[in-house]
């Protein structure tokens, strides 16, 4: 399982950090692309505002890149997303508001005009320690690689238009913990299980669509359907609406969905969380 971590990140590093080529020999097909995102909110009042309220503070800071090696024959693209953010109301502690690690790397092979051979793996994971604030006192229920999910697979993609491209194939499904084993273990059986590897189908599909000069709409499905029982599909979605309002400032509004059928934490339940956003914004690649 450590083998299998360590080549996927050694494989996101090389496309993501890839030299730059040498000028006295043709140019590499490498292009990058980087963006990043700052949202504020503070309120405060002194001791004379008598219509009540609370002092609050949150911030949210958000990285997303890209990095594209585009041959004739083949195409090798490392996404990257990234997202931190913090709350704090009135008297209470510090929370967590956004907490995001989703890396993804596709190789492609352009076998015909639409649909080609791909192979693929992606890592989703976390920065911080995670709670849960329902109970007293509060109880840590996560933290970075715990979990993890790391997955890989192969199969045949299909893109009908440039903004939508979708693929299929088949995978192997890894959930990895060390102390918040509630995300991995079978409670079928008497072993407490750390790790959880399981086959399946996975679906993709992405759309990438600009509606208007200002106005952009990126999303994204995942479905993962186990070959063992394969009325437990996983799900995982996240859609994002995001208007340019000028050149630095932005309007986010986010959407995701989970459902992971098997997982003692959530109980299988349905999970959605949902981000509005106004702040700065700023491309750097």
């Amino acid at each position: 399982m450590k083998k299998r971590l360590t080549c996927m990140l050694s494989l996101i590093a090389l496309s993501a950090f890839a030299q730059q080529p040498d000028t006295t020999k043709a140019k590499k097909p490498w292009t990058h692309s980087l963006a990043g995102g700052l949202n504020l909110t503070q309120i405060s009042f002194n001791d004379n505002w008598a219509q009540g309220g609370e002092n609050a503070l949150a911030y949210a800071v958000n990285l997303l890149g890209k990095s594209v090696n585009d041959l004739p024959k083949t195409n090798w693209a490392t996404s990257y997303k990234f997202a931190f953010g913090q709350t704090k109301l009135g008297g209470g502690s510090i929370r967590k508001a956004d907490d995001k690690i989703d890396l993804e790397t596709l190789f492609t092979y352009k076998f015909g005009t639409y649909v080609n051979p791909y192979v693929a793996a992606t890592l989703k994971t976390q920065f911080a320690e995670g709670f849960d604030y329902s109970t007293n006192p509060k109880t840590a229920v996560s933290k970075f690689l715990d979990p993890g999910y790391l997955t890989q697979s192969a199969g045949l993609g299909y893109q009908p238009i440039p903004q939508i491209k979708t693929r299929l194939g088949a995978a192997l499904r890894e959930v990895i913990t060390s102390e918040f084993v509630g995300y991995s273990d079978d409670p079928k059986t008497a072993k407490i299980e750390k790790s959880k590897i399981e086959g399946g189908l996975e679906s993709v599909t992405e759309v990438n669509w600009q509606l208007q000069s200002n106005l952009l709409f990126t999303g994204k499905v995942e479905f993962f359907d186990p070959f063992k029982d394969l009325e437990k599909v996983v799900v995982r979605s996240d859609n994002t609406l995001a208007a340019k309002i000028s050149k630095y400032v932005s309007v986010n509004f986010n959407v995701q969905v989970i459902k992971e059928p098997g997982e003692k934490v959530s109980q299988g339940k349905t999970q959605v969380k949902q981000t509005l956003a106004i702040g700065l914004s700023y491309t750097f690649l």
